[in-house]
């Protein structure tokens, strides 16, 4: 039927084409439109705050049988352990970094983030509180290019065989609570233990 309507306009607008055209685009643009129903419509996934649960049961803390600077210290050698690179200490939080490649040109890096909180009738207990970020870069090569004066032509780029590597930061997210973080803190623990 839609075809029958396009053949009608086709011809009565050999005289006045301008409007004849106008109407089949409109007529097109309409029937498109309607081939679309709300359901069908594209849904962008949720935000990332929307999985934000706030719940007591997943927990980025421990409590120690230490004060703070003691736990902190438990921490830093915990980080040292495995062999993080520390980024920042302070009595009362530390900071490590260390790098991994899974695969030939993918790289990752933990960054991972311990601070400690006195707790307790004269602080002779700390919280710790800890989080990992893991950041994934991928490895990408950029031609090289040289430019040369031509004079009174002005400047050419000339392609050459050669690249170089770059990392570019692809991803990053915060490693969820569970049994990464349930290792750290036993061995936090252990070392805790170890220094008294």
């Amino acid at each position: 039927m839609l075809a029958g309507h396009v053949m009608d306009l086709r011809e009565a607008g050999r005289g006045r084409p301008f409007r004849a055209r106008g109407a089949l685009v409109a007529l097109l643009a309409a029937a498109l439109t309607g081939c679309t129903l709300p359901g069908q419509m594209a849904k962008s996934p949720p935000s990332a705050y929307q999985n934000e649960r706030f719940q007591f049961d997943e927990t980025f803390s421990r409590l120690f049988d230490g004060n703070a600077q003691e736990t902190c210290e438990a921490a830093r050698r915990a980080l040292l352990s495995q062999g993080y690179v520390i980024t920042s200490s302070r009595e009362a939080a530390v900071s490590g970094a260390k790098r991994f490649q899974p695969e030939g040109e993918v790289h990752l890096e933990i960054l991972f983030t311990v601070v400690c909180v006195p707790d307790g009738p004269g602080g002779v207990l700390a919280t710790a509180f800890v989080s990992a970020q893991q950041d994934r870069y991928v490895l990408k090569k950029v031609p090289n290019n040289t430019s040369v004066g031509v004079g009174g032509f002005g400047s050419i780029s000339i392609p050459l065989s050669s690249s170089e590597d770059s990392l570019v930061k692809v991803g990053s997210e915060t490693i969820p609570a569970g049994p990464f973080y349930d290792r750290y803190f036993a061995l936090m623990q252990r070392l805790l233990a170890d220094m008294r």
